[in-house]
């Protein structure tokens, strides 16, 4: 009925190692942004972590608009790591994947 199991098996196997190669390569994934003229620096890897934070003097003495600025800055460097991490990983897990028909999941 599903063919060669033992195949199927292997496939999910080796989808299961190109999703965590994948993983290790986008902690070398860096993606920069940046707010309020270039006075917030951020940077952040593909998999969402924190890797450097600059923040320009000019800003240290308004707390609340050092805070807005992070908040803002750092939800777009999370946004873009997220949809580069999102896309790699369906990537990865798709090229693995054995063919069973019926069970299309990554159109």
């Amino acid at each position: 009925m599903f063919g060669d199991i033992s195949g199927m098996m292997g496939k999910l196997q080796e989808a299961q190692q190109k999703v965590e190669e994948t993983k290790k390569r986008l902690n070398t994934v860096l993606i920069d942004e940046s707010s309020a003229g270039g006075k917030i620096k951020i940077t952040v890897t593909a998999n969402r972590e924190i890797k450097a934070i600059n923040i320009d003097e000019s800003l240290l003495e308004d707390k609340e608009e050092l805070e807005d600025y992070l908040i803002l800055t750092l939800n777009k460097a999370l946004q873009r790591a997220g949809e580069i991490n999102e896309q790699e990983l369906a990537v990865a897990a798709k090229a693995g994947m054995p063919n069973i028909p019926g069970m299309d999941m990554f159109k």
